[in-house]
């Protein structure tokens, strides 16, 4: 009797085990195969949630078939305690292991809101704009001048959510005095700075920040950033660039930038620039000129004066000889990698060809008939513009 018993036992237990392997193995296969999502959610997780409430909300939001698999499976690989707040693009078919690292790698939001305030040459805009999970594409919500409009409703909303990504992106040729006139209007940074950054030292880029972030630390971060990029291309430049320090090809660079709006054009217009220096021709540039009347603060916002083109400025290169003593705006990247490796052209001369581009010339003669074709396309478009309407 005992035997039977023992031998009934041993089945019963072997039964088990048997079926608690089968367990595990379905269990294991559903936390590694696809999701069931059809289209991508976009998740949200919040300061202080619990990973059980995470997992319920992705088998309420279908993303996942059973939240207690989910849970387990992030409680064996040991990331059930990684979970990041923010908000999270979940893929369609997204299985659960991806999801898990997904919401414990951390970094930046994939999606939900997000404000980008944005300082720009002819001045700054807030943009607020929320990703659409489904087609993977930011829709813009809304869009003001934070120096003229009165902030919307759904930006003040938005900034109050403590989940919206905050951004600041600085476009390439922005002056100093801008970027800092304008970080004073981004009312989620705080702190003041004492004085204009020296011009060129900020690098154009985009800058992810927190709310109630200071604004000091965000300029150093500007001011390394640039600092790492000069230093790199200064390490990789052209043999017999006619610049002594890392400085003056920054100023350069600053020159290149406001030439020429076209990625293609900067190498040439680079070597025109570094050609003239090579021949100890002045640099006769427009917007050093504009620098030297506006100091960086603002658009000029008209045409350059003949009394102006002649006055005596340290910035006036129809003036001084070789360089300005400063850059006249923060440089980009690509436009500090033309300055230190420009084209290899004969080129001393360019002007605009109407295309938004230039006709470059290594003659003055080649260089008159391109200024002469520049003028008649300037007046044509001027007997194109509709004629000014009385009251």
């Amino acid at each position: 009797m005992w035997k039977a018993i023992a031998s009934n036992a041993l089945t019963l237990l072997i039964v088990l085990m048997v079926a608690a392997a089968g367990l595990l193995a379905w269990g294991k296969a559903q936390y590694s195969a696809p999701g069931p999502l059809t289209e991508a959610i976009c998740l949200r997780v919040d300061r202080g949630s619990s990973f059980s409430a995470v997992s319920r909300a992705l088998e309420t939001q279908g993303a996942v078939t059973d939240a207690r698999i989910f849970r387990i499976g992030a409680d064996y690989t040991d990331k059930a305690k990684g979970l990041k707040f923010g908000s999270y693009l979940v893929p369609a078919g997204a299985s659960m292991v991806q999801i898990v690292d997904i919401i414990t790698r951390g970094g930046q939001s994939t999606c939900g809101s997000e404000i980008n305030f944005r300082i720009g040459v002819a001045g700054a805009d807030v943009v607020l704009r929320e990703l659409d999970a489904a087609t993977n594409r930011y829709v813009e919500v809304v869009k003001f001048d934070p120096s003229i409009d009165a902030a919307p409703a759904e930006y003040l909303e938005a900034v109050a959510d403590n989940a919206v990504r905050l951004r600041i992106t600085l476009a390439e040729g922005v002056t100093s005095w801008q970027v800092l006139d304008s970080l004073k209007r981004a009312d989620f940074l705080t702190g003041e700075v004492s004085g204009v950054p020296a011009e060129g030292t900020l690098a154009p880029d985009s800058y992810e920040v927190v709310k109630g972030a200071s604004r000091a630390p965000l300029i150093a971060e500007m001011t390394e950033r640039q600092e790492r990029v000069l230093a790199d291309l200064w390490a990789s430049r052209a043999d017999g660039l006619p610049y002594a320090t890392p400085q003056e090809a920054l100023i350069m660079a600053s020159i290149v930038e406001k030439e020429t709006g076209v990625p293609d054009e900067r190498g040439q217009v680079a070597s025109v620039f570094v050609n003239r220096l090579r021949q100890n021709m002045k640099l006769q540039t427009d917007p050093t000129v504009i620098y030297g009347v506006t100091k960086g603060q603002g658009v000029l916002g008209r045409g350059l004066r003949q009394s102006e083109l002649r006055a005596a400025t340290p910035w006036n290169t129809y003036v001084i000889d070789g360089l300005p003593p400063t850059p006249i705006a923060n440089p980009g990247r690509d436009s500090i990698e033309a300055a230190l490796n420009p084209d290899d052209t004969p080129f001393v001369f360019f002007v605009a060809d109407g295309t938004g581009g230039h006709a470059f010339a290594v003659t003055l003669a080649d260089h008159n008939a391109n200024v002469a074709k520049w003028r008649q396309i300037e007046a044509e478009r001027a007997r194109q513009q509709p004629a000014p309407t009385g009251n």
